[in-house]
């Protein structure tokens, strides 16, 4: 049996800002467990915690935010084996999506499930990222 093991942030991080909220809503951003690492979804805030305004941006901080939890764990977008995206407004979305997405992931690429949905947690949200990464050894 394979050890689990759950990523805990610094209180403040230079992506993040504050990490509080993995308390608050009593989750972990990332979670190790028999050789892969499944990575909670990630949204479009900044680390003052204010989102941007065009989705793009949302997009780029939804990544930045993913990138800073693969380097946590020793890990880079070529580790990942699944990525899941959430789309408000998806024919809107998908093309600048993948523009941002080909800027983080350019080879080695992850299976990848696009879906649209009506709502994320907070009403100016337009996207969210979650992936399942391949752990080192």
């Amino acid at each position: 049996m394979s050890e689990i093991q759950r990523l805990r942030l610094p209180e403040t991080h230079p992506v993040f800002g504050s990490t509080k909220v993995f308390d608050t809503f009593q989750y972990a951003p990332a979670v190790t467990a028999g050789g892969l690492v499944f990575i909670a979804g990630q949204i479009g805030l900044r680390p003052d915690g204010t989102i941007p305004e065009t989705p793009k941006e949302q997009i780029n901080c939804a990544f930045d935010r993913l990138g800073a939890i693969l380097e946590s764990l020793g890990l880079d977008f070529t580790n990942l084996v699944e990525l899941v995206s959430y789309h408000v407004d998806l024919p809107s979305q998908l093309a600048g999506f993948r523009e941002v997405k080909e800027q983080y992931i350019k080879s080695d690429f992850p299976a990848w499930t696009i879906l649209g949905i009506t709502s994320l947690a907070r009403p100016e949200l337009v996207i969210e990222i979650k992936a399942v990464a391949a752990a080192r050894k």
